[in-house]
């Protein structure tokens, strides 16, 4: 016999379905839901119901965004020759946030997996070779995650950009030894990749 209401299940497995949610903290999250205020459940509602009308993908950079071309790329004091290489929108969020970047973006999508089914083609590659084979772009900067599947990615989109047969730089994230790190607790990729990544100072 079902202890809770079929909606409520309903609901407790909805968020369970979101990533980093296991099945007691969806039960907290709908239990915090139904004891809220009718208000608050009708404002939950609608605004999840207006995201999908709100929210549309930029044709340029295939970032979030409430209108195309996005802030970003249609800002006249951002440099339109740089353009940097994110997974996804939240990897924009972060470099806006943590950075003087000034470029501007392109989002992927995701990584090549074909462990997972994700190939080349499903993701914005070749909108990427179209900006740099169309556009009047001096460098590409690479930055996918630091783990296999993103090295993989970078790799593949370098490949293609060569392609392009025009004068453009291709670089990549400098990898090292974060702040307040201990060398003596540094792996030895990280220390290669600290020196190669070095700096004047």
């Amino acid at each position: 016999m079902d202890v809770l209401p079929i909606s409520v299940q309903k609901l407790i497995h909805a968020l369970g379905r979101l990533p980093g949610l296991g099945p007691k903290s969806a039960a907290r999250i709908a239990m915090f839901i139904l004891k809220s205020s009718e208000r608050y459940r009708a404002d939950l509602g609608n605004t999840l119901i207006d995201l999908k009308k709100e929210i549309v993908y930029c044709t340029r950079c295939n970032n979030l965004a409430s209108k195309d071309p996005c802030n970003i790329c249609s800002s006249e004091k951002r440099d339109q020759s740089v353009i940097c290489v994110v997974e996804d929108p939240l990897d924009v969020v972060a470099f806006e946030n943590g950075s003087d970047f000034q470029g501007v973006y392109h989002v992927l999508g995701g990584v090549i997996s074909p462990v997972n089914g994700i190939g080349p083609e499903d993701l914005t590659i070749s909108v990427l070779t179209k900006r740099i084979e169309n556009g009047n772009i001096a460098e590409v900067i690479l930055s996918t995650n630091p783990n296999i599947e993103g090295e993989a990615t970078a790799m593949y989109i370098k490949e293609e950009l060569l392609k392009c047969n025009r004068k453009l730089s291709i670089t990549r994230l400098a990898r090292g030894l974060p702040t307040g790190a201990d060398l003596e607790y540094a792996d030895k990729t990280t220390i290669k990749r600290a020196l190669e990544g070095r700096t004047q100072f």
